[in-house]
Order: structure tokens, then sequence, then C-alpha cells
């Protein structure tokens, strides 16, 4: 089996390929290629890779290259991991929307759009190469924005899947709380990526005892400091939202807490030199533990895991992945991407039937897949217009003369990767 990793300079890589190695028999890869414009980047990361197979006896070949055409050929799957723009791009898109008094984060409002607007065109381009190249291979995409990239990648007829770590990793974190293993911990996990709510915490399956209450009342606490919300948020709501509602909920707060503070682009790029410089040394042969404060906790795990069920493997039944809607969610268009539990096999992912969403998030998850859906055409088509058009309807934005000043300083700041500006 071939797995090709696009952008496998990352300094994520070491864990994904921790991963593979680890968990040879869920996916018996018999080679890895990892493929990077950064080519000097690539061979650091890549010396690391062929050091952790060989130390955990994994007797598959990693290969680098810089060439995407060779690097895809013949792959079983094809996992993007892309930073348009690199650290420098996200300082950008963590900063100037705070100029208007909006959040600056990566992922989501203004910034989030940035980054789709940058990494769509470019991701199609790959896919579209990958198809040419290898048509029956699978693309899994943990480039964020997740959603808007899939919805791109499945609307221009792509065998694709999306993929984050949120999910999984609260399935870890209260698997631990509850004192289980965690293929025993089935999440009623729905929304959009980044944008989802955990609605029940079943143990066994799909059909098991719903045990969120009482891990809400023996261990609230612990779980409100880890999304940095207030206990009583989630005594009222009665679920747990993913940390990336903050954003929402908290909108004001984070904006002043992040006015304050070195961007995290900042604190990455400082971590990612460290990293850079410990691949280099010959001696290490597994992933340092610095790398658990990069990001992306379980990212390897959910990777393997979906990719074996996708290729036959041994994969788990149901994983929450981002897919097409159809129908799952009423009250948005079949077409629309949502992050959800899915059965996963060769055909590709199935969302599984979701209860009735309460008003209260389907609201919101309607809301920003209007945006999403403006965000797209942006990215696909460019001009002006269609992004000031998608500022003024998220809802992290909303105001005219908001939109306006975001629309200009997003132009200014990623000129050099809109080929239309």
């Amino acid at each position: 089996m071939k797995l090709t990793v696009v952008g496998g300079g990352s300094t994520y890589t070491p864990e994904l390929v921790d991963g593979f190695a680890r968990l040879r028999d869920t996916l018996p890869i018999t080679e890895l290629v990892l493929v990077d414009p950064a080519a000097e980047r690539l061979e650091l990361v890549g010396g690391l890779a062929r050091r952790i197979f060989a130390k955990q006896d994994h007797d598959g070949k990693v290969t680098t290259t810089t060439d995407l055409d060779a690097g895809v050929e013949g792959a079983d799957a094809v996992l993007l991991q892309l930073r348009v723009g690199g650290q420098a791009a996200r300082r950008q898109d963590e900063t100037w929307p705070l100029e208007c008094g909006c959040v600056g984060q990566e992922t989501t409002g203004a910034g989030g759009l940035a980054k789709a607007l940058r990494t769509v065109p470019v991701v199609l381009d790959i896919a579209e190469r990958v198809r040419r190249t290898n048509p029956d291979a699978w693309i899994i995409d943990f480039t964020n924005p997740v959603g808007i990239v899939t919805r791109a990648l499945l609307q221009a007829g792509h065998k694709a899947v999306g993929l984050c770590n949120v999910a999984i990793g609260f399935q870890r974190k209260f698997a631990a709380l509850l004192d289980v293993t965690p293929a025993e911990v089935h999440l009623d996990h729905v929304g959009l990526n980044h944008l989802t709510w955990e609605r029940a915490v079943r143990i066994g399956g799909p059909e098991g005892e719903n045990v969120l209450p009482r891990l809400l009342a023996e261990h609230g606490d612990a779980v409100a400091d880890d999304l940095r919300l207030p206990r009583p948020v989630l005594d009222r709501l009665g679920v747990v939202p993913s940390y990336y509602l903050r954003y929402f909920y908290a909108h004001d707060e984070v904006v002043r807490e992040l006015g304050t503070k070195p961007s995290r682009a900042a604190e990455v790029a400082a971590m990612e030199r460290e990293l850079l410089e410990m691949y280099g040394d010959p001696a290490l042969d597994e992933k340092p533990a610095l790398l658990a404060k990069r990001g992306g906790a379980f990212y390897s795990e959910a990777a393997v895991d979906l990719a074996a069920s996708l290729l036959g493997g041994g994969g788990s039944p149901y994983q929450v992945v981002n897919t097409y809607n159809n129908g799952t969610l009423p009250f948005l268009p079949d077409d629309a991407v949502i992050e959800t539990q899915a059965a996963v096999g060769a055909h590709g992912a199935t969302p599984l039937p979701v209860a009735p969403v309460d008003p209260l998030y389907a609201g919101l998850i309607a809301h920003v897949t209007a945006y999403e859906d403006l965000a797209l055409e942006a990215a696909l088509r460019g001009g002006r217009d269609r992004v000031f058009k998608a500022l003024l309807a998220h809802p992290l934005v909303g105001q005219y003369a908001y939109a306006d000043g975001l629309t200009d300083r997003l132009i200014a700041h990623n000129r050099e990767h809109l080929a239309w500006a």
C-alpha cells in the first residue's frame, strides 16, 4: 500500500509517521511518500521519518520528493496537510482582523476566509493532478478550513473525505475521564467543521447508554477548563461545544485577549524552528515531546483509522468525518459539507442518522453554512464584492463597515496569493 502526504515537510509529519509505524497492522503501508516544495525541510522531516520506521521495525519505505506528480503516482491515498503562505500568512490572519475589532484566527472569521481564498485553488490544482495521475486514489483532506476545502473537492468530483482531530480529541478525553477505552466511546457529534457540539456520549456504539449527563456532573469543571468556558454555560446547555465555539460565545472577551498577547502563529513559528533543529539530529528516532505542544493531538490515529477504512482495511466502522450532508441535517442543502459520525468504508463516508437539532445550534449551523457558500464562491471566482459578501454573511463580522474594512485588509495582505487581485 502506497500513501502520499502532500505537505510532508510539515513539522506535524513525525506525529503522523509515528502513528503509521505503531498502527501498521491497521494500515500496512509499504511506501510512504512525503511531498513538499521546501526541499530542505523535507529532508529533515524525511530523515526522522525513516529513523522512526526503523526504530519501530516497520519495513515500509519512506521516500521524499518535491515533484508532486511523481509523488502521487500509484498512491492508494493522498493526504493533504497544506499551509499556503506558511506561518507568515497565518500570523497575518491572526492580527489584521483585530484592527476591526473582530476575532483573528486561522480558520474562523475573516482570517479563516483569507486562508480559504489562498488554499482552495491550490488544493483543487493538486487534486486534478492526482486525478490525472491516479484517478482511483482517495484524497483525505486535513487542510483547513476543512469544511470549505472538502466541499470544493467534492463539488469538483474528487474522491475526498475531510478529517479534523477535534472529535477524536474529545473521544480520548472523555474515555480517560470515564475510565473506558476510546473504542467504547461513541459521540453524537453534529455541526460543521470547527462548529460542532457533542450532544451525547454513548458507551458501546450508536445505541449505547448516553453518559453525557454523568460526565458533566462529575467532570464538568475539567471539561469547562479545557474549553475555557464557564462551567455554568455547559450546565445550562447540557452539551459540550467545540473549543472553537468560544469565538462565538465569548467573542468580545477573546478579541480583548488576542490584543494583549503574541499571536499563536508567532508561538508556532518559534516552536517549528526548534523542532526542525531537533529533526536534524541523526540520533533522534522518535517524535519529540515538544511536538505535543504544536497541536494536532491524535491526528495520526484519526488519519490511520480513516485511511484504513477507505482502503478496505481494519478501520473503525464509524468515524467523525467531513462529507456531504445529503439530507442528514434537513435544514441544510444536500451539498453542504457537515462534520458528523459516518459509516466509512471503501464506498466513502455515509452520515449516520442525526436526531433533530435544537434551534440554538441549527440556527448558527445554517448561518455559517451560508457564509461557507459565499466563501467558496469567492475562492473559486475571486473579486472584491464576493469577499465582501462572504464577510458580511459571517456571524463574527455581520456589519457592512467591518466587512468593508476587513475586505481591504484581506486583499492587501494576501495579494500575492490571489490571482485575481
